[in-house]
């Protein structure tokens, strides 16, 4: 009834009347509670309500009227629903908020805010979780000519940064204020605090999975103190008809360095796997996968599949027929023969089980493979951080992966099969390493991120390796 009273009373005199079940001889009103007799007298949640639906522009006549009025139209759910139902900001409305941006702000100055955001992998070594989102800049465009440059990392909210440099597809950004970076507890919470928001860990996981220290102090030194960062424009790969995949962004796990972003493209015969992001080992920019379309493999049965020593074979046995095949190319080569003499062609090269012979293209070669899932399993003896992952794959490619030391030190190409389990994940087993990394795809779609070329595409990639 008191829900009654409130609804139908508003503007009335007197209160709302109803007739309640009595005998059949006898009737008699029932008066509910005295109903508001104004808008002021309504509970602020019912004119949090009425004030939302109300356009914005109304909105600060409304904030004229009274005190109370004032007090409520400061209430950010009404901006919410107004920025939501005036500018069609969904998503972002949240990512604006933890910026420190009220709605308000946002629908008073709607575009007049740009956003830089740190996309962070989840936690190791979920790959199929979403990213996490860390706001690492803010722009305020107060006029035309003139903005205001806020730097958002730390736990103190917005200080002041500015632009040191920009120019076409880069820049970079400046903190003023990087004592707004450190804790109050001083290194060691910030320590703590890293581990726990930035790896999903705590420094008695860090030590279980034997990880140097240093290495890690000195990546937080670095990020604490380093107020300068360059930004460059990123293109997605382009997509290709006869791509074995879509190509695009993923995330992967890298042995003791947890989750890494990597960018999977085709080239022809080769697909690549680039890192976007690095490790005290091999940095961003570098190819860390290189897989030739031309070599895909069978796996064997199950039982044989546990097995490394039967895997590594199979892999070797394409490792040494590709070495052979560029040895007789380069005696042919230096021999000065031509492909119309037949006496000087080099003798055929006798394929392995698990090997294909050249040809026109890549996508011919999986093509003629079956098409039915064939069974996975992880050999015995290869290391894996993540145990969930796919128990079938589409198909199997022979590949090489990038390691090296630390600081990039002696950067060599190993032997290892690449494993594609469906449209969205893959997988790569370190033969040197005995390691096996899973990645999973992005699911962030990017704005203009598309290349004006593909000679672009291929620019920026050359250009990612110097990086290093």
């Amino acid at each position: 009834m008191a829900v009654c009273a409130r609804l139908c009373g508003v503007g009335q005199a007197g209160g709302c009347r109803r007739r309640a079940p009595v005998e059949e001889e006898e009737e008699e009103e029932v008066r509910v509670e005295e109903a508001p007799r104004s808008l002021l007298q309504l509970p602020p949640e019912i004119l949090v309500e009425i004030f939302s639906c109300l356009p914005g522009t109304q909105l600060p006549l409304l904030a004229l009227v009274c005190r109370k009025f004032r007090q409520i139209l400061s209430t950010d759910t009404i901006w919410r629903r107004r920025c939501r139902t005036e500018y069609g900001l969904q998503e972002n409305l949240h990512k604006l908020e933890v910026t420190g941006v009220s709605c308000r702000e946002v629908y008073v100055k709607h575009g007049f805010f740009i956003i830089g955001w740190m996309y962070l992998p989840p936690h190791d070594p979920h790959v199929d979780e979403p990213m996490r989102l860390k706001p690492v800049f803010r722009i305020h465009l107060m006029e035309k000519k003139t903005a205001t440059v806020e730097c958002m990392y730390g736990p103190k909210g917005p200080h002041n940064g500015q632009i040191l440099m920009a120019k076409k597809d880069e820049f970079c950004t400046k903190c003023l204020q990087t004592d707004y970076h450190r804790m109050s507890g001083g290194r060691q919470e910030e320590f703590r605090t890293w581990l726990r928001d930035d790896l999903g860990r705590t420094l008695d996981d860090i030590f279980h999975e034997h990880m140097q220290e240093l290495i890690l102090m000195k990546f937080i030194y670095v990020c604490q103190y380093d107020n300068c960062l360059t930004y460059r424009r990123i293109y997605h790969p382009p997509n290709r008809p006869d791509d074995l995949v879509n190509p695009g962004f993923f995330k992967g796990t890298y042995g003791s360095h947890g989750l890494e972003i990597v960018m999977l493209s085709f080239h022809g015969t080769t697909a690549k796997v680039t890192k976007i992001t690095g490790d005290p080992n091999v940095p961003a920019g570098q190819p860390t996968l290189e897989i030739d379309l031309t070599r895909p493999m069978r796996l064997p049965a199950k039982e044989q599949l546990r097995n490394f020593s039967e895997l590594s074979r199979l892999i070797l046995d394409i490792q040494n027929l590709i070495s052979r095949e560029q040895q007789l190319a380069g005696v042919v080569e230096d021999s000065g023969s031509s492909r119309g003499d037949p006496a000087l062609a080099p003798p055929p090269v006798a394929k392995t089980e698990n090997s294909a012979a050249n040809g026109p293209s890549a996508s011919e070669h999986w093509e003629e493979q079956p098409q039915d899932l064939q069974t996975f399993a992880l050999p015995e003896e290869v290391m894996s951080r993540n145990e969930d992952y796919p128990r079938s794959c589409r198909i199997c490619f022979y590949g090489t992966g990038l390691i090296a030391g630390h600081g990039f030190s002696s950067p060599e190409k190993t032997p290892g099969l690449f494993i594609l389990f469906d449209d969205n994940r893959f997988g790569f087993i370190w033969l040197e390493l005995k390691s096996f990394s899973l990645y999973s795809r992005m699911t962030d779609r990017f704005q203009n991120s598309q290349p004006p070329s593909p000679e672009a595409f291929d620019e920026m990639l050359q250009t990612m390796e110097q990086w290093a």
